[in-house]
């Protein structure tokens, strides 16, 4: 007969669960709406509607941040890996228009850590700050046997709200409008496989800092994801923007097209100028190092590119210069043209 069993010796301590409940609390408290009813704890969250709606749609949005998580626990920082979860949900909910609202995240870990995973929900915490969101509970799996020790995952869900006369679904986008692309700070949260293989095959650490660079690989690589929320929201108000794309997973080829998803008409598509944007220095050096194809550069990363937006062709001038006013550098892109694919000059 075996020595009696419990819970902690299987590999699962509720005590510090508890203990982490309480050191996550202030953090959550830092991003709180009047909207929301509950605090950390409750079985489930309650938030109200902002009154200035009249006719209230929610959005929602989910996503994770990939294999960057490698990175983030190979150099165990984890202070930034939050905004990146944040950033990834509200910038899609943000293409419809939306106000985000509140979020929620899942955490899973094969043994708690609270001092390191307490980061990652700080990280969370400033993401939804610079979000104007709330973080208003989530949960948090120890699942012994399942990750190894000091791994975890991260992933996160959304809500965000639009009144439904000013839903943004690109069936206004006419020929002739103008594409405005937003600088994105880096590699953002996708192709982080193929920059682990290429950093592989390199022989290279992330400690290593390239030739006139001013951080090593893994600083640069670990700049979170920009959160475009608070700078759109007020543009929307200003400007009459006609479609926003997220460029994340599949790159330029695979999501400027979904500018033109709901338009009614399928002879509409987007013309790229190839030189009209700023490209960060990591994807020329990547291209080097993995003797990359612009095929697999258009349809793996961002190129310098976060967010690309339709609006009419008399407005690119005095967006631009906003969107820089709001620190966000900001070209015009190229335009839409009668088309099926898209096309790149």
């Amino acid at each position: 007969m075996v020595d009696s069993i419990d819970y902690k010796t299987s590999g699962v301590d509720v005590a510090e669960g508890q203990r982490f409940v309480q050191r996550i609390r202030s953090h959550t408290q830092s991003t709180m709406r009047p909207e929301v009813l509950s605090d950390i704890g409750s079985f489930a969250a309650l938030c109200s509607v902002p009154t200035k709606y009249q006719e209230p749609i929610l959005v929602s949005g989910t996503d994770g941040v990939g294999t960057k998580l490698k990175l983030a626990i190979a150099l165990n920082k984890h202070d930034t890996i939050g905004i990146d979860c944040v950033a990834m949900c509200v910038n899609d909910v943000l293409c419809q228009g939306a106000e985000p609202l509140f979020f929620l995240d899942y955490l899973a870990t094969g043994k708690l850590t609270v001092e390191q995973l307490e980061q990652v929900v700080a990280g969370i915490a400033e993401g939804c700050r610079q979000s104007g969101c709330a973080l208003v509970g989530g949960e948090t799996a120890e699942m012994p046997g399942f990750y190894q020790t000091g791994e975890y995952d991260i992933a996160g869900f959304c809500v965000g709200v639009v009144e439904r006369s000013k839903i943004i679904n690109g069936q206004q986008i006419a020929e002739g409008d103008a594409l405005l692309g937003l600088a994105s700070s880096g590699v953002h949260s996708n192709g982080f496989s193929l920059v682990r293989k290429i950093i592989e095959v390199s022989g290279l650490t992330w400690d290593h800092t390239p030739e006139g660079w001013e951080q090593s690989l893994g600083e640069a690589f670990l700049t979170p994801t920009r959160i475009y929320a608070k700078a759109v929201l007020e543009a929307l108000d200003r400007f009459e923007l006609r479609g926003l794309a997220h460029i994340t997973g599949g790159g330029l080829i695979e999501n400027v097209p979904r500018l033109f998803a709901a338009h009614p008409s399928t002879a509409l598509t987007a013309q790229i100028q190839r030189g009209s944007w700023s490209v960060p220095e990591v994807f020329p050096w990547l291209t080097q190092m993995g003797n990359l194809s612009q095929e697999t550069l258009d349809t793996t990363f961002n190129q310098g590119l976060g967010m690309v937006l339709a609006l009419p062709k008399d407005q690119w001038e005095e967006a631009q210069i906003y969107f820089q006013s709001q620190s966000i550098e900001a070209w015009r892109v190229g335009q839409v043209i009668s088309g099926k694919e898209l096309v790149f000059r």
